[in-house]
């Protein structure tokens, strides 16, 4: 069957004119770029690097493209096919089926959350970027206000202390000192690199914990409002300006990784630190939790269940084969996950190589890697300004591609609500980015960290692996694989593949319903080196947890309400589409709408 085709000037000008007013993507490029750019992150290359290095190495990979063909390309396709169909927002692309309204309002909490935090990344790498401008990178020594008398210069000089219980103690955990009654207490039996105490106590200023906030870090502060003016800037035209950005913010980092991966395999230690990633140990593929680490890895770097994808495809002309680019933005995304463990690890291999400690001790996650390890090693570098520079504007880059789609998330849901605001789109912008900087701002507090690491462990821990899984059931088997496929075969001119019939089915569902409720049973509180949380944290944890899984409640009881007759009427009433959903091409919605007997 033949994508259907218009009929009447009119029918097109009327689409098109509907089209206008939301903005479209100039050219399909523009979409895959913006896709790979949403989809591929820092997680790829700093997350991704530290679960191989505990999981078996390149063993990893294994699990990790397996869970990417059987949950996260699935999800993804099915996502951008239905994103693509509707021609509308996460939130309003559940009129398929009203019941399940809240899980796409939880996609835009997910969303516009995870912007207020995450930019906070922006405004470290910011800071780290113009401090690599000095003569003299200030992480490269000791002797500064910041420092104390455990500071050495490099980490070569540890070597003599490194032990096979204290090593991770030293570089690899942000917190690195003893904590003792909430105050910081110096270990003078252990020494600390100048790249983790710039970073402590210059850059965080770190705080003795949870309970003391502190101040705001003004340097910082001025980061995090300078990088919301590039997202506002960036976004200010929605796609239109999105879709020219992104031939720069998605190309440059690959052409970054490159240079540096070049130079530091010239280097001691840098071709043997890419032999141990390549090097698998498949004996760790015997234990369920490498397989359970994989598949949650594939959801926060693919990007399925948080709304963008879909917000994304919305903007596609209906015909695009959204097959195609599911495809290949799924490869690319997991393709450079594996070029940027590469790199990675050929740079704790020097790092290795001049403290003579294996690859093993000198590799951690979250921040400790992006902001205490890679200084350390880009220091030792010739020209440190230009490969320190060069490193923090990749990070930055990274996280503003992915920032871009979930601001976008937000701002064309609310558009879509209420489309009188279209005229004031500048406005709304400016209003999303200044409420969250604001918010923001506790995230730059001398606490700030402890407050990202608990909002990091907590926030999105439901709601991601939860939205995956009732996609699947609600689109498979409520609305129905066959009717799926059918909607897609309007759009493609052909239904879609049995293997992803299957994997909605049966496959996918199956497996992130054991993700989930591993997840929920084997979830541990929040960690920060080895700072302690407070009790409370963990209540304030599931709180922040439990907020994008409110309006799916809420919504429930609101659409079962809206219906007319018994519960059981009601309920299935609600879990038909309604007459707003269709296909977002008008020549073709009226008999659409026919066909299935839809008023």
């Amino acid at each position: 069957m033949a994508p259907v085709s218009d009929s009447g000037e009119n029918s097109r000008s009327n689409n098109d004119a509907e089209k206008d007013k939301r903005g479209t993507w100039g050219s399909q490029i523009d979409y895959l770029l913006s896709l790979i750019g949403y989809s591929v992150g820092p997680s790829n290359v700093l997350r991704f690097q530290y679960l191989c290095n505990v999981n078996g190495g390149g063993a990893f990979v294994i699990p990790y493209i397996a869970c990417m063909m059987l949950c996260g390309l699935p999800v993804f396709f099915l996502e951008a096919a239905f994103g693509q169909f509707h021609g509308k927002s996460a939130a309003h692309v559940w009129n398929v089926c009203p019941l399940m309204k809240g899980l796409g309002i939880g996609m835009l909490i997910m969303s516009g959350g995870s912007t207020v935090y995450l930019t906070v990344n922006c405004a470290w790498m910011t800071y780290y970027s113009l401090v690599s401008c000095n003569t003299v990178l200030p992480w490269s020594e000791c002797g500064k206000s910041w420092n104390t008398e455990s500071c050495v210069r490099r980490v070569k000089v540890l070597s003599p202390r490194f032990t096979e219980h204290n090593v991770s103690s030293l570089l690899l955990h942000n917190g690195t000192r003893e904590f003792g009654e909430g105050v910081w207490l110096r270990n003078d039996t252990l020494s600390h690199t100048s790249a983790e105490e710039f970073w402590q106590y210059k850059v965080l200023g770190i705080s003795s914990g949870l309970d003391q906030l502190g101040s705001i870090k003004w340097e910082l502060a001025l980061c995090l409002f300078a990088s919301y003016l590039v997202i506002f800037g960036c976004i200010v035209k929605g796609v239109v300006t999105i879709g020219k950005v992104v031939y720069v913010t998605a190309t440059l980092p690959y052409v970054f990784l490159s240079v540096l991966l070049i130079r530091i395999l010239t280097l001691p230690g840098g071709l043997y630190g890419a032999q141990v990633f390549i090097t698998p140990d498949f004996s760790k593929l015997l234990q369920i939790q490498v397989w359970l680490e994989a598949c949650v890895q594939v959801f926060f770097s693919l990007g399925p269940a948080w709304g963008g994808i879909i917000s994304m495809a919305s903007f596609n002309p209906f015909h695009a084969n959204c097959l195609r680019n599911s495809i290949i933005c799924t490869m690319v995304c997991g393709g450079t996950s594996i070029f940027a463990g590469v790199v990675t690890f050929s740079v704790l291999g020097f790092i290795a190589h001049e403290a003579d400690v294996p690859i093993t001790d000198v590799l951690s996650s979250g921040p400790g890697l992006g902001f205490v390890v890679y200084p350390e090693a880009l220091a030792q570098l010739p020209f440190p300004q230009v490969w320190s520079f060069m490193f923090f504007i990749l990070l930055f880059i990274l996280t503003l591609d992915s920032l871009f789609a979930m601001v976008e998330t937000v701002i064309s849901a609310i558009l879509d609500e209420y489309p009188f605001l279209m005229k004031w789109r500048m406005s709304v912008n400016a209003v999303f980015c200044a409420v969250s900087f604001l918010i923001g701002l506790i995230f730059v507090t001398e606490g700030g960290m402890y407050v990202f690491q608990l909002v990091d462990w907590y926030f999105g821990i439901i709601i991601l692996i939860l939205g995956g899984l009732l996609e699947c059931i609600i689109l498979a088997w409520i609305y129905g694989v066959d009717r799926v496929s059918a909607d897609i075969e309007l759009m493609l001119g052909r239904p879609a593949p049995l293997f992803f019939r299957i994997t909605w089915s049966y496959i996918t569902p199956a497996i992130l319903l054991t993700i989930f409720i591993f997840t929920l049973v084997q979830y541990q509180p929040p960690t920060y080196g080895r700072y302690v949380y407070p009790d409370f944290s963990a209540s304030v944890g599931w709180c922040l947890a439990a907020i994008p899984c409110i309006p799916l409640v809420v919504m429930m009881f609101v659409a079962i309400y809206r219906e007319e007759g018994s519960i059981v009427q009601r309920l299935k009433k609600s879990l038909k589409p309604n007459s707003s959903w269709g296909p977002a091409k008008r020549v073709i919605r009226a008999s659409y709408m026919n066909r299935h007997g839809m008023d």
